[in-house]
């Protein structure tokens, strides 16, 4: 399957305190993680809402501010460029993914019910993800779920979500991420 990873890395981490995406596990940053864990699966990895990064980065769609919503409009955009069908978006708070996501969340449109922000989708939506983006309604992933059909998935196994300092310090002392602030 053609598909280009996305990660999400333009929050604010207001309450994390500093720029989560260069947390560390180990040696190894949140950033680095969640790239390599894309790279595995998918035929392309961008990284957006970041000026740097070590793969290609793009920018939130049509501009900065517009929550995860905005950055998967913008990878959306760069996978109809790259002529890829669909995209995997993550969040760079997630310390570790599952190595089978793709196949867990095929067919498309699909994203994880606990967290949407993981999920896989059809570049040809970019007109509906557009449509939200312009509106009054409220610019949510879940927004865009309803309007493009997507499932909701439960995987095989919890993802974890680090907002703080102390869940990364959980996951740094062996902690699965799973905990329940995570």
């Amino acid at each position: 399957m053609r598909v280009l990873g996305a990660v999400l890395a333009g929050g604010m981490a207001s309450r994390f305190g500093s720029d989560k995406a260069l947390a560390k596990i180990g040696d190894e940053t949140l950033l680095d993680r969640a790239v390599a864990s894309l790279r595995e699966q998918c035929s392309a990895v961008c990284v957006v809402g970041r000026r740097a990064a070590p793969v290609q980065v793009v920018a939130d769609w049509p501009r900065p501010g517009l929550g995860p919503l905005g950055g998967i409009a913008g990878a959306l955009r760069l996978a109809r460029d790259l002529n890829l069908p669909h995209v995997l978006t993550v969040a760079v708070d997630i310390p570790a993914l599952p190595r089978d996501l793709v196949g867990q969340l095929v067919p498309a449109p699909a994203c994880v019910a606990a967290q949407p922000v993981v999920g896989l989708w059809r570049t040809s939506d970019i007109a509906m993800i557009d449509a939200i983006l312009a509106s009054h309604t409220p610019h949510s992933i879940k927004a865009f779920a309803d309007a493009c059909g997507a499932r909701r998935v439960t995987l095989n196994r919890k993802l974890g979500n680090i907002n703080t300092p102390d869940d990364l310090k959980e996951i740094g002392n062996g902690g699965t991420g799973e905990g329940p602030n995570l």
